[in-house]
Formats: C-alpha cells, sequence, structure tokens
C-alpha cells in the first residue's frame, strides 16, 4: 500500500511520458516530413476538396473522442477528474504511438514517413480500441497500466485490422469488428487476467449519484450527434458517404427509442436506467458500421438499431451479472454490452445483407475505402463475380472469429503482464477515488488532519 500511493511511484508516470515523448521528438525529427506541395493547379484544387471533404469530420470525431467520450467515462461520482484526464492522455498518447508504427509499416519510403491527415485519423482509430478496452477496468488501475494497455494494444489492433480488412477482404467501414468488437473482447481478456478468479466487491465509491449520471447522459448526447462522422469518414466520398450518415442516423435515432421501451419495461416500477439511456442509446452507431455504406433500405437500419438497443439493455439487466456471478468477469463500463453485443449483432448483419443483395448491382452496394488505402470490397466483388456474395459473407464471419479470438488472447497476455507490482496497481481502499491522482481543493484540509492520520496507521502497519 505504501508504495502504491509513495511519491516515488507517482513519479514514474512522468518520467515514462517524459522519455516516451523524447524518443519520438527524435523519430520526428529523423524520419517523418510531409508531402511536398503540388504546383499544378489541379492537383492544388484536388488536395483542398479532399481537406475540405474529412477535416470537418475529423473535428466531429475529436470532439466524440475528447468531450463525449470523457464525459460518458464520469458516472463515477469521485472519478470525473482521472476518467476524463485519463481519456485524453490515453488518446494522445496511443495516436502518437499508432503514427510512429502506422508510419513504418505503410508509409515508409526513401527513408521518410509521409504523414498526412488520413494518417493521423487512422491513428486515432487505433487510439480508439485502447479508450474502448480500459473501460472494463475503469477507477481500479494506475495510469501507468494504461499506459501498458495502451503500448500492447495498439500493435496487436494493427496487426489485426491489417488481416481482417486486407487479407481477409471484410466489410467493415464503420469499425464494428475491427474497433469495437476487438476493443470489448481484448478490454474483457485484460480484465480477467489482471483481477483473477476472485469476484470483485462492490465498493463504496463505484455507486453513481445523480449528478455523475446527469454528466455522463451529456456525454451520450454529444457521442449521439456526431457519430455519423465516426461512421462515415472513411467511406468513397459521394452516395455511399450519403448512405453511410443517413443508415446511421437512423439506426441510432431507433436505438434510441427502443432504449427507452426496453429499460421500461424491464423496471417494475416502470421507471428508466441512465445506464441504460447512457449506453443503449449508441449501440445503433456501433451495430450499423459494417453495413452503413451498404445499400440497404431504410427499414433495415431501423430494425439494426433497434435490435442492438435491446442487445445492450438485456446485456446490461442479465448477463453482465451473470458473467460476474459464474466468470468473475469484471466489465465497469459494460463494454461488453455496448460494443460487444451489437458488434456481433452488427457483423451477422453485414453478412446477411451481403447475402441478400442484388446481383446486378453487387458493386455499387460495397465501396469503402479501407485505412491503408484503395477499393478492396469492389476488388473482390470484381474477382469473385456472381459467386462473390457467398464468399464474402464467409468473410465477414472470419473477420468476426479472428476479431474476438485475437483480442481475447492478446487482452489475457497483457492482463498479466499488467500484475507486474511496478505498475502501481492502486489498493481496494483508494480505488475509484480522483485524491489518488489529483489535488483536489476541497479535500486540503483533510488531507492535512484525518487523512493524514489513517494512511500514516496503514504505513505503519504495512512496515510491521
Amino acid at each position: 500500500l505504501g508504495m502504491a500511493v509513495s511519491p516515488s511511484t507517482r513519479r514514474l508516470l512522468p518520467l515514462f511520458l517524459g522519455l516516451f515523448q523524447g524518443a519520438l521528438l527524435l523519430f520526428f525529427a529523423l524520419f517523418v516530413t510531409y508531402d511536398k506541395p503540388s504546383a499544378q493547379a489541379e492537383d492544388v484544387n484536388l488536395v483542398a476538396n479532399q481537406l475540405y471533404g474529412i477535416f470537418p469530420l475529423f473535428q466531429d470525431i475529436q470532439v466524440m473522442l475528447v468531450v463525449g467520450l470523457g464525459l460518458l467515462l464520469t458516472f463515477l461520482p469521485q472519478y470525473g477528474f482521472s476518467a476524463l484526464t485519463h481519456n485524453f492522455l490515453l488518446l494522445n498518447f496511443s495516436t502518437q504511438w499508432a503514427l510512429v508504427l502506422q508510419g513504418l509499416l505503410h508509409h515508409f519510403h526513401h527513408g521518410q514517413v509521409h504523414l498526412d491527415l488520413h494518417n493521423l485519423l487512422t491513428a486515432e482509430f487505433a487510439a480508439v480500441t485502447v479508450l474502448i478496452s480500459v473501460g472494463a477496468v475503469l477507477g481500479r488501475t494506475s495510469p501507468c497500466q494504461l499506459l501498458v494497455v495502451a503500448a500492447c494494444e495498439v500493435p496487436i489492433y494493427l496487426a489485426s485490422e491489417w488481416a481482417i480488412t486486407t487479407q481477409l477482404g471484410v466489410l467493415d467501414v464503420g469499425g464494428t469488428i475491427t474497433i469495437h468488437v476487438f476493443s470489448c473482447y481484448f478490454g474483457l481478456g485484460m480484465s480477467k487476467a489482471l483481477f483473477g478468479a476472485v469476484q470483485q466487491p462492490v465498493h463504496p465509491k463505484e455507486t453513481p449519484t445523480p449528478r455523475s449520471d446527469l454528466l455522463s447522459l451529456v456525454g451520450t448526447l454529444i457521442l449521439w450527434v456526431f457519430w455519423p462522422s465516426f461512421v462515415a469518414v472513411l467511406c468513397q466520398p459521394g452516395d455511399a458517404q450519403h448512405r453511410a450518415i443517413l443508415n446511421t442516423l437512423l439506426a441510432m435515432s431507433a436505438s434510441a427509442v427502443t432504449t427507452v421501451v426496453a429499460s421500461s419495461l424491464l423496471e417494475s416500477d416502470g421507471k428508466l436506467s441512465p445506464g441504460h439511456l447512457q449506453n443503449g442509446s449508441l449501440a445503433g452507431g456501433v451495430a450499423i458500421g459494417a453495413v452503413a455504406d451498404m445499400a440497404l433500405p431504410p427499414v433495415a437500419a431501423l430494425a439494426l438499431g433497434s435490435l442492438s438497443a435491446v442487445a445492450c439493455v438485456l446485456g446490461f439487466r442479465f448477463l453482465t451479472p451473470l458473467l460476474a456471478r459464474k466468470l468473475a468477469l469484471w466489465d465497469q463500463c459494460g463494454i461488453h454490452n455496448l460494443h460487444g453485443l451489437p458488434g456481433i449483432l452488427g457483423a451477422a448483419a453485414s453478412a446477411v445483407a451481403i447475402l441478400v443483395a442484388p446481383e446486378d448491382t453487387s458493386g455499387s452496394h460495397f465501396s469503402q475505402v479501407s485505412p491503408t488505402g484503395g477499393n478492396a470490397s469492389e476488388a473482390l466483388w470484381g474477382e469473385w463475380g456472381d459467386h462473390g456474395a457467398g464468399r464474402q459473407a464467409l468473410c465477414q464471419a472470419a473477420g468476426l472469429a479472428v476479431a474476438i479470438g485475437a483480442s481475447l488472447l492478446t487482452g489475457l497476455l497483457t492482463g498479466a503482464a499488467l500484475r507486474l507490482p511496478c505498475l502501481a496497481r492502486p489498493p481496494e481502499r483508494l480505488c475509484f477515488d480522483d485524491s489518488l491522482y489529483f489535488k483536489i481543493q476541497d479535500q486540503a484540509e483533510n488531507s492535512r488532519t484525518g487523512d493524514t492520520v489513517e494512511e500514516g496507521a496503514l504505513a505503519l502497519r504495512e512496515r510491521v
């Protein structure tokens, strides 16, 4: 306990980050450059149009990740500073780490890494997986442990995404399989390995308050508004991107309404659960990603949004307690209900949509741009012809299996690494508490009186 709260242990975080940022500065100084501007007017106009097309969507995604997701995680009443700050820190750390790895793997030419906005966008997609995964262990982990998660998960995600989209040719423009399913089961595997077979007791600081739930619901509303940009940003401009935005809006609207219905019916007094609203309203956005750019009838998007909301609410009501009781599986933010169950539903929907798509318009139904460039789906349809639908549906199922299997295995290994004592996992008494990492003004007087006496007694008992 003394090691977990000592100043020397807290200095591990700035030391680790300082070394990382210094190494990154050196790498950028030696290897990273921008593309040279073109002198031809038509090329300049093309670059300008691409920038104006992608940057507004990129800004929306920034608001989602920094503000929306950060506020969504503030449902723990005494952990708001930590949730917001750690989310912001992990986003920046993971994005920079992904830029390095992506640059070396995909954009390294003639001794230089060429950086553009598209590279930064796909690096942030890698960071999203980390932000989702750590939700399973929110409040019971130290910042050093979270940075280790990011350092391990980003390269694993990049390898998984390459295998699923490039090698298997899976269609997943909105990241339903590659981002949501992968990050969910990576987080669950990590949680299982970190906490072992012992069921975690309910912590007295774990119960949300009306104020913290309200702040979290504001985060949900921000995510809900900007989610279509996240799904549509990598679509081909034009019809595919238009369809993706429309399908996402329809799915999320249906999930919001269905969440209210399901939550009210599941409670004996008919009242709504804040946790259901905070998560179920977003479930449609998770599920629609795999089929967003396909020429679905509008009713299909509505139905998928409703089904995903029902799965999410039922997961919170029945599945999460069951997994905690039978498997001692800890899932603080319910990422299995918001990202895992709707993600699996969306993957299944993509296979069905491919099988029932009209053969004469198959190529126009599936037009996504993969993060590594190119239009893999059109190439696949051109190669397979009329028999491509069945094979592509099998690829969707295979991609889902790869995402779940790879993420669970690597999550278990990462969770085992997090048990190292040097990473300063917080003691149970100080979990879900901002005062472990922040100077809280209204607690300053307590820290000079009662808390000091209590911590001193605990430290003396530890030495004995």
